[in-house]
């Protein structure tokens, strides 16, 4: 039995996604999860947040003649399928007690035109070993780290593209989670997200039945929506602005017309009302950059960190509505399916 998958996707960029996946990654085990965390995102932005100049300088030197770590990131781990190697097996990196990290690299996208090559390839009458080992090359990799880890989930995080590489990132995927910005630009990128994810995992099962006796375990391909999050960048005082109000609240109906595919039915009239909506997090401006300096989350700030007074404050409302947000994920995706 495979580790679940949560991957937090968007297609539109600058929408606290990558922070939202390190602040869960280091709740989840304070609510008693294992996690491994996976950087698919070629910028590579949360292995960043994790590790310092100097390790990430040590991790991403190249084998050949730096004396890199083989499987250090996960582009080392597939890039042997570029040619005619296999994968190889991660080098985690161990953050704190149940969590680890499986971390991305600024090569990833030179993976992505072998990814796109081998796409159709998979829907061929010949030996098709080759091309669903590297279409899943992602999933594999994962589950294999997990395995390693003991994890009890995956979270993923991928670039704000619809490319070949995230169409591989999304079939490694179980549910999808789409951390949204309250702006038009969100609103109107779930007309390009829900389509997209229908058609990969249409795709994807047309791919499954030609090949009805694979040689080695493969995704399933569900990416089902487990909900949104909503960064709430316009909130001042704990009450919205006009330009925050105008947007969020158009986002319960467009996320069941884009992602759901439901048309026929009456809608919230605001995130706070939509039972989709996992959460409308805070900004928590004034801790972010002490957070950054000591690279760790904004709820694990503390007075040596220069967490006092409204800064203390600020860090146990924040520890509280991760908590909040990571239960509530683990309880929808641990519900069966409608």
């Amino acid at each position: 039995m495979s580790i679940p998958v949560l991957t937090f996707f968007n297609n539109k960029g600058g929408v606290g996604k990558t922070s939202l996946v390190y602040h869960l990654a280091w709740m989840l085990p304070d609510i008693g999860r294992s996690v491994l965390v996976c950087d698919l995102d070629p910028q590579a932005n949360l292995t960043a947040a994790f590790l310092d100049e100097d390790r990430l300088d040590r991790l991403w030197r190249d084998e050949d003649g730096n004396g890199g770590e083989r499987g250090a990131t996960i582009f080392k781990c597939v890039e042997p399928l570029i040619e005619v190697g296999d994968i190889l097996p991660p080098a985690l990196r161990d953050v704190s007690p149940g969590l680890s990290l499986l971390p991305g690299d600024l090569a990833l996208s030179g993976f992505e035109a072998v990814l796109s090559e081998q796409w159709p390839q998979a829907l061929g009458s010949e030996n098709l070993y080759r091309p669903f080992r590297i279409l899943t090359a992602y999933w594999s990799v994962m589950q294999r780290g997990a395995e390693e880890c003991g994890a009890d989930i995956v979270l993923v995080d991928v670039g704000p593209n619809l490319g070949a590489g995230n169409r591989s990132a999304l079939i490694a995927a179980d549910k999808v989670v789409v951390p949204l910005g309250a702006d038009l630009f969100s609103l109107r990128g779930l007309r390009n997200l829900g389509p997209a994810l229908r058609r990969w995992r249409s795709d994807w099962r047309k791919r499954l039945q030609n090949w009805p006796n694979p040689k080695f375990p493969l995704p399933e391909g569900k990416m089902e929506p487990l909900g949104y999050i909503v960064q709430q960048h316009g909130v001042r005082l704990s009450r919205p602005v006009k330009a925050y109000d105008k947007w969020v609240n158009r986002m319960p109906k467009e996320y069941a017309e884009s992602i759901l595919g439901q048309s026929d039915r009456s809608f919230a009239a605001s995130p706070n009302e939509d039972e989709r909506c996992l959460a409308a997090t805070r900004h928590y401006r004034s801790l972010v950059p002490m957070a950054q300096e000591h690279r760790k989350p904004i709820f694990k700030l503390t007075a040596a960190d220069g967490a006092i007074g409204g800064h203390a404050n600020a860090a146990l409302q924040a520890y509280a509505d991760y908590k909040r947000l990571a239960q509530d994920i683990i309880e929808r995706m641990s519900a069966p399916a409608d």
